[in-house]
């Protein structure tokens, strides 16, 4: 059962009773909160489509990545209280405007009020996007209520995942949460060109740690790929201000390259990839409340 009392939503497993006003990790209370609710069309192309996937982007988040391109919303917490019945009406509008699929972007923090807003089942697909670091216990609850799961899979390195994200245990606790959206999911299945069913998993490559990108890779290609998962590597890494080296970097075009090499030569086909111009500051959206509806 879903719960904020006794918080155990996410693998940290703090423990707190959010309903008394208590803290864990991810710094939130109890009861969703979000930052944007309209179209977005930077995602893979079978996610967002020609009219947009209508991306719900919540506040918090079960990681403290160092080089977060939402840290406004992520760890500085902006954004609007919302009821599961003014987060149904977000999603109401949102296809009502013609969003191909609702986008839930790292909700695992609100998870007992977004699983009431998603009851009964939408109309469109649900997309789960999150961070990979999930529990599959809280996972087992989404069942019949998502159709399409997009983790990351950020990291094969555990040293690296401490250093960049608190999560030394992410390696592991992202292979059982990913094994567990494909046992849902089943192979991708996709109509007229909109990932209808499935789980698509992220790498994002970063700079001065190819290591870990052809580990992660070699990883999706041996136990992700065969089981029917679509892969996406990205080098869409943008650098916020106060980062140091090599963080302080885009990806450059070598680094990229064998990253991308590497995947062939592993046996992808087929997976997603970017045009390097992609990496630019004006893809991360304004988060600035828009599309949340009142009461």
């Amino acid at each position: 059962m879903l719960s904020y009392t006794e918080c155990r939503l996410c693998p940290r497993q703090c423990g707190v009773d959010r309903t008394k006003g208590e803290l864990g990790f991810c710094r939130m209370p109890a009861g969703a909160a979000a930052a944007r609710a309209a179209a977005h069309y930077w995602e893979e192309p079978v996610i967002s489509g020609s009219c947009g996937s209508g991306a719900v982007f919540f506040s918090g988040c079960t990681l403290r990545c160092v080089f977060c391109q939402n840290a406004s919303i992520s760890a500085g917490g902006f954004g609007k209280p919302l009821s599961a019945r003014a987060l149904r009406g977000c999603f109401a509008r949102l296809i009502d405007e013609g969003c191909q699929n609702i986008n839930l972007v790292t909700a695992t923090q609100f998870l007992p009020t977004v699983v009431e807003a998603l009851s009964p089942k939408l109309p469109v697909p649900v997309v789960y996007n999150c961070g990979g670091y999930e529990r599959v216990e809280t996972l087992r609850a989404l069942e019949g209520l998502v159709d399409v799961y997009l983790p990351d899979y950020k990291y094969a390195d555990g040293a690296l995942a401490l250093r960049l994200s608190a999560a030394p245990d992410y390696p592991e606790v992202a292979r059982a949460a990913i094994g567990e959206m494909l046992r849902q999911t089943g192979p991708a299945e996709i109509t007229d060109g909109e990932l209808r069913r499935g789980t698509l998993i992220r790498h994002l490559v970063l700079p001065g740690f190819l290591d870990n990108s052809l580990d992660a890779v070699s990883w999706l290609a041996r136990e992700a790929a065969p089981r029917g998962a679509l892969v996406s590597i990205m080098g869409q890494y943008c650098p916020m201000p106060g980062q140091t080296a090599p963080l302080d970097r885009r990806v450059s075009r070598d680094e990229y390259a064998a990253v991308l090499s590497w995947a062939e030569m592993e046996g992808l086909r087929d997976f997603y990839y970017q045009d390097l111009d992609s990496a630019a500051a004006e893809y991360i959206p304004d988060f600035d409340l828009q599309g949340l509806l009142e009461e």
